[in-house]
Formats: structure tokens, C-alpha cells, sequence
């Protein structure tokens, strides 16, 4: 497999054959606000470039949304996406939403779906814990994580938007994944608990996953992402996580 860093949660994943496009947010720097209500939201997003052209980007054979947030799913990959394009997506709700933008092809993400040999597994995850959720569940919303699988490839748990809970226990344990994607960029709404993981949370997952690669996705590309790579790496060096995590650059690539 190979998984490149895009920019934010945004990735492609080569597996078993085939080139996924994971939650793609295709806007040029400063497309659109900041999201009101999280910190540091007066920065519009997203707050970098795009390290690679998008025809090279969108250049797949199917496209996986985790959940249909704008740093997930943006206008600019509604317009440049084929419409033809396979879209997966979690739920009944986030096909509408996707079908609504023109798109012919799109595919509710079921327990166990295949995928052109690929046996993709969908897993649960919370965006955000104690008070944030009491507060702000219904805007967050549902997200899913995948697990991918193939008779030729190791196996990849990407998480999504979620923090440490025992939703993301019981996959690794369920699963036993050799590389585990997490989004670890601690983003805020002002005043309450992180809605994705942060420094504490990668360190759970790696205590948890004692054989896995861990790959730190979703930092410095939207405004409400408080953790940098050089904090995470900092703190990765103090608890002494570095020789299986890796905190790509964007346009960075691994191959696993």
C-alpha cells in the first residue's frame, strides 16, 4: 500500500490495486471563513496550499467520505470531482447531500462492503467528548472510520474524525491494524473538549496497537487545529513513540 498526505484529512490511499481518495477539501488557501464558534476563527480556510496539483489528486478510482463536513467534503470537490466518480459515503443522509451535488454513483458505506476486491470495514467514532457533545452533538454529528483489507496488503485502519474512546479500542483489538491513520490535529470549538484526537489520544492508540505504524493525519490546514507536527513530534520523542509514528508533511508519501 502507499498513503500519501494530501492536506488536512485529505489522502489517497493505494491498496490492493486501487487509488482512494479520502475526504477531499480541493479549496485554494482561504477559500472560505473560519468556522464560527472554534478558535482561532477569525483564519480563513483552508490556511495552506495544496502541495500537488488537484488533477493529479483526483486522479482515482473512488473517493471514501469518512462524513460531509466542509474540511471533508468542500465546494471545490463538488465542481472538480467526475460525476461519474465512485463516492462512498456512511450513511443515507451524507448520500443525499453527495448525490444532491450531481454526483450518479454513490455508495452507502455498509458493515462489510467490497470494493473491486477490496473488503472494506466501516468503524464507529465519536467527533468529540463529554460537554463539546452535550453541546454541539447534533452539528458534529456522525462520522465512520474504515478499515481496508486485501489478500496482498497489510491491514490499514483509517479512524477518522474521532477521539480515543472505546469505539477506536475495540477496532484495533478487533482488527489488530499494521497501520492505523489517525486525525490528530486536536481541533476546538472554543472553550470545550478537542472534537478530534490530540498528542494524548496518539499516544492511547499507540500504547493500544503495540505492533501498528501510526500515521498522524489532519494538522495545520484549518483553523481550529491546535496541535502542531512539532509539538506532536516533540511530545512523541519525550514518551518514546517515534520509531513507529510518523508525522507526514503535506504531498508526503510512505509505503507500507
Amino acid at each position: 500500500m502507499q498513503f500519501t498526505q494530501i492536506r488536512n484529512a485529505t489522502i489517497t490511499i493505494d491498496f490492493g490495486g486501487k487509488k482512494f481518495l479520502i475526504d477531499p477539501m480541493l479549496s485554494a488557501k482561504g477559500a472560505f471563513p473560519g468556522f464560527p464558534g472554534t478558535v482561532n476563527s477569525e483564519q480563513a480556510n483552508p490556511t495552506v496550499e495544496l502541495p500537488i496539483p488537484v488533477s493529479d489528486i483526483i486522479a482515482v478510482d473512488a473517493v471514501i467520505l469518512t462524513h460531509a463536513h466542509p474540511d471533508h467534503w468542500d465546494d471545490a470537490a463538488k465542481r472538480l470531482l467526475p460525476k461519474d466518480m465512485p463516492l462512498l459515503v456512511q450513511h443515507e443522509q451524507d448520500a443525499q447531500e453527495v448525490r444532491a451535488a450531481g454526483f450518479i454513483d454513490v455508495r452507502v458505506l455498509q458493515a462489510v462492503t467490497e470494493f473491486a476486491g477490496i473488503t472494506l470495514l466501516k468503524t464507529a467514532g465519536t467527533h468529540g467528548s463529554g460537554k463539546v457533545l452535550e453541546d454541539f452533538g447534533a452539528l458534529l454529528g456522525e462520522v465512520c472510520g474504515i478499515v481496508f483489507r486485501h489478500p496482498q496488503e497489510q491491514t490499514l485502519y483509517l479512524a477518522g474524525d474521532t477521539v480515543w474512546n472505546q469505539q477506536v479500542a475495540d477496532a484495533i483489538q478487533t482488527h489488530h491494524p499494521d497501520v492505523v491513520i489517525l486525525n490528530s490535529g486536536d481541533a476546538r470549538i472554543a472553550g470545550y473538549e478537542p472534537i478530534i484526537m490530540g498528542k494524548d489520544d496518539v499516544l492511547a492508540v499507540y500504547q493500544a496497537a503495540p505492533a501498528a505504524v501510526i500515521i498522524a493525519s489532519h494538522m495545520e490546514a484549518v483553523n481550529h487545529a491546535t496541535l502542531t507536527r512539532t509539538a506532536l513530534r516533540e511530545f512523541a520523542e519525550v514518551h518514546g513513540m517515534m520509531d513507529r509514528l510518523r508525522i507526514p508533511q503535506d504531498g508526503e508519501s510512505y509505503r507500507f
